[in-house]
């Protein structure tokens, strides 16, 4: 199976924020406020599973990675807007930067699974 090392590197990257993003999980267990609950577990389920699904090649990988962005914009905007715990700039930066973020890198990954997917095999010996 040939892999590019740069698809290995962001499966490794997304996987890895989706588990330290579910090391926030406990915390906000115990915590009044379930929309941040929310929107940390679905940073860290689709994290890992963008992650697994760059790493096994899947084609829904991409959209996944794209889901990921948008929660990670509406968790830094219900963060600031809605709970007031964070800075509006700041927040409204991590939004844009994370859906910018999240379609580049799911453009790069469509891209290279497609090309990788018209490849053709060589041609083994005659039987």
């Amino acid at each position: 199976m040939n892999r590019s090392t740069a698809l290995l590197l962001i499966a490794i990257a997304l996987a890895g924020y989706g588990v330290y993003r579910a090391l926030y999980i406990p915390a906000l267990l115990a915590g009044p406020s379930t929309l941040l609950l929310i929107g940390f577990l679905l940073q860290a389920v689709l994290g890992v599973v963008a992650g697994v699904g760059v790493w096994r090649g899947a084609s829904w990988a991409p959209l996944v990675i794209v889901l990921l962005g948008a929660s990670i914009a509406a968790t830094a905007l219900v963060e600031a807007f809605v709970l007031g715990i964070v800075a509006h700039l700041r927040a409204l930066l991590e939004a844009v930067v994370a859906i910018l973020v999240g379609l580049v890198v799911a453009a790069y990954v469509g891209g290279r699974l497609r090309e990788s997917s018209t490849e053709r095999p060589t041609p083994g010996p005659p039987l």
